[in-house]
């Protein structure tokens, strides 16, 4: 529990200065100016009082106990006043000092020696290199973030002390109250989960935002955000998802699953509200703050003129939501209310001199409404308008069932208080917060997870794995991935490597035509490009021909590849080619991806990703996610394709890559699917292993 940072019954700022323009003085001020109504001490060998507080040299020569500890002074001091406060006795300390981790390794040294030192004595440390932290209700300033701000219902947490005091101007800004704010700097000790959970455990915070740099555990923050995401909404902006990997991807999922990929996978199968920039960051944690989340996608605009009406219905299709049909009932109340002149459908038009009173009729009767989920009001700055009048009458309609989002478009005529009503300036930045607050509402009311485990061959796996290994092939063959898959429950073509033209065209023989030929080499990963693979081959002549070119293709390719031979398969049936992959990220595991397959797969772009192990609706929700979806359910002339088997083959590739965490990236492509009923076919797959540990 972190309680004691934000409830300490005494604080003592060791390094408190005199000097208000020091960070020492900043702090003590601070403190003081906050109301805090435990004991203070100021700690600084120089000084016998300062801000009226009697002033001790030492905690020691203080005599008391304190429970938390704000260390102020310079880092290179910042060690021995670490000791002192740990001898002392202290349950928590704030280091607001840099020059740790951040700067270098002289600096991490430090870092890791001071942490070392309080974890043994079990201190919890915020920072180094932080600005501190806050709290509304104890109340309690110890950092150099500002003032203390108002009360409110929004919590924010920063790895940057910079961007955590621009958030708290920001929400301060927009006339919304601060519950709690912490400035974890480098991290050293309390991590962002930790926060997290505080959090979530607070009984003054509904929402909270943050901004996070970099993640020690992908897996502990997904398990903290969903515990957290299930009782309050988190939106969270992360920079650093845009750096190139240090590595080459050698499959197409491992080239497209980037960390900007990653994380976002994380986000939403954890819950958590993902900002693409500040702007996002303060826009959903208004609406979150202020309204219900969104528990469907269909949307009422009202405004006064049409311009603005017309870009709220652009912006919802845009964001995959749904205009609502009204119902009868609004619909009569339009045409027995309005003037002639207005629009009585969705967008409703109330027109510019429409008096408030309108305004609260169109909107109680569309909060009333079955079709109607949430509802965007605009208003813009026409010469009858009222906008004060406009706000209050709205404010007094809108209930705590269905989110109402005020857009405000103009700049000094509407500027007002909007009171409980969350308010944009564009009609475009409120319907982005109703779409996160319908994700968010919909990832709470989502069903129980059940993970299905499927019978497989596990111990046929391993001697694949470990074997390869042992001898240095990290590159699995199409033939060994193959045969991985086919002991995981895949249905794989009948196929023989062949050493020999004469071999080739015994097994081409005896398994049928027609058949597909591929170079077997651990020096060749890529064969289409380089001429390792040659499709239909119809009879014995092109089986002999098809040979010899590969051979000769190959070794003037690729001069000393190592060549198993060529892999001599049936080919099947034809059906829709789509890729089933995964890529195993440093922070979160194993990524799944999902898309078409073949050559669609670079040149659509059209995929998506979950991380494992994958539910079966969440599979399901993967192939929903795609923009082709439509040609796998059978629409715009192509037959439909047996998306349950789709989504089976998902949950094998999730149980084989939790079971083998050696399998570093994993490509079928193509995955031939059929219609209802035909089992699904592997037509190609390639692997990549980790190095053994030695």
């Amino acid at each position: 529990m972190l309680e004691t940072l934000f409830a300490p019954k005494s604080i003592a700022v060791i390094g408190a200065s005199r000097t208000p323009t020091k960070v020492g003085g900043i702090v003590l001020a601070h403190l003081v100016a906050s109301g805090y109504g435990g004991g203070v001490v100021p700690i600084n060998p120089f000084a016998d009082e300062i801000n009226g507080l009697p002033c001790f040299a030492t905690l020691a020569a203080y005599g008391k106990e304190v429970e938390l500890g704000v260390i102020a002074v310079p880092r290179d001091l910042v060690e021995q006043a670490v000791r002192d406060a740990v001898a002392s006795g202290v349950s928590a300390l704030i280091i607001l000092a840099s020059g740790f981790r951040e700067s270098g390794e002289e600096g991490r040294i430090l870092e890791e020696k001071i942490i070392d030192l309080c974890r043994k004595r079990r201190v919890r440390v915020v920072g180094p290199n932080c600005m501190g932290i806050l709290d509304t209700t104890t109340p309690l300033n110890c950092s150099f973030l500002g003032d203390l701000p108002p009360v409110g219902n929004i919590a924010v947490m920063s790895q940057s002390g910079a961007l955590c005091a621009v958030l708290i101007d920001l929400v301060v800004h927009n006339r919304l109250g601060v519950s709690r704010a912490i400035s974890m700097g480098n991290k050293g000790d309390v991590s962002g989960v930790d926060v997290l959970r505080n959090l979530a455990a607070d009984p003054a915070t509904k929402v909270v935002v943050g901004y996070i740099e970099d993640i020690s555990s992908g897996d502990d923050l997904v398990r903290a955000a969903e515990e957290v995401s299930a009782r309050k909404p988190v939106v969270l902006l992360k920079s650093g998802t845009t750096e190139v990997g240090q590595r080459a991807a050698s499959s197409h999922t491992g080239i497209m699953a980037n960390p900007e990929v990653a994380y976002g996978a994380a986000f939403r199968q954890s819950g958590l509200v993902k900002a693409d920039n500040f702007d996002q960051l303060i826009d959903f944690g208004k609406g979150f703050s202020l309204q219900p989340y969104l528990k469907g996608d269909r949307i009422l605009v009202i405004s006064n003129a049409g311009g603005p009406g017309t870009m709220a219905v652009d912006a919802i299709f845009e964001a995959g939501m749904r205009v609502a049909e009204v119902s009868e009932s609004l619909d009569l109340l339009g045409k027995v209310n309005l003037l002639g002149a207005a629009t009585v459908n969705n967008p409703v038009n109330v027109l510019g001199d429409s008096r408030p009173e309108l305004y609260t009729e169109v909107l109680a009767a569309g909060l009333n409404n079955d079709t109607v989920d949430g509802v965007v009001v605009i208003l813009t700055p026409l010469a009858l308008t009222d906008p004060k009048a406009v706000v209050d009458a709205v404010s007094g309609v809108a209930n705590s069932e269905k989110p109402v989002m005020l857009v405000m478009m103009g700049g000094a005529a509407m500027v007002t208080d909007t009171g409980s009503l969350p308010c944009y300036s564009i009609p475009e930045r409120a319907v982005a917060t109703l779409r996160a607050m319908l994700d968010y509402g919909r990832w709470r009311e989502r069903p129980a997870r059940v993970v299905n485990r499927f019978r497989v061959h596990r111990r046929r796996v391993e001697r694949i794995i470990t074997r390869s290994q042992r001898v240095g092939q990290l590159y699995l063959s199409e033939v060994k991935s193959k045969a991985i898959l086919k002991a995981y429950g895949f249905r794989i073509p009948e196929g023989h490597i062949a050493s020999s033209a004469d071999e080739a065209v015994e097994i081409g023989s005896r398994i049928g035509y027609p058949l597909a030929m591929k170079i077997v080499s651990p020096d060749v990963i890529h064969k289409s490009d380089l001429g390792g693979v040659k499709l239909d081959v119809a009879n014995s002549q092109q089986v002999r021909d098809g040979y010899d070119l590969m051979m000769l293709r190959i070794r003037e390719r690729v001069p000393g590849a190592r060549i198993e031979g060529i892999y001599v398969e049936k080919m099947l049936d034809r059906g829709l080619e789509v890729i089933l992959g995964m890529h195993r990220d440093p922070q979160f595991g194993p990524m799944l991806m999902f898309g078409l397959g073949g050559i669609f797969v670079e040149v659509m772009d059209d995929v998506a990703f979950h991380l494992a192990p994958i539910t079966y609706d969440e599979a399901m929700q993967m192939l929903l996610a795609t923009r082709s979806y439509e040609m796998l359910e059978g629409k715009r002339g192509h037959s439909g394709i047996d998306t349950h088997a789709v989504a089976v083959a998902l949950q094998r590739i999730s149980q084989l890559t939790t079971d083998f965490p050696q399998i570093q990236e994993l490509d079928i492509n193509p995955f031939i699917v059929g219609e209802v009923g035909l089992e699904p076919v592997v037509a190609d797959a390639r692997m990549r292993l980790s190095e053994p540990l030695s």
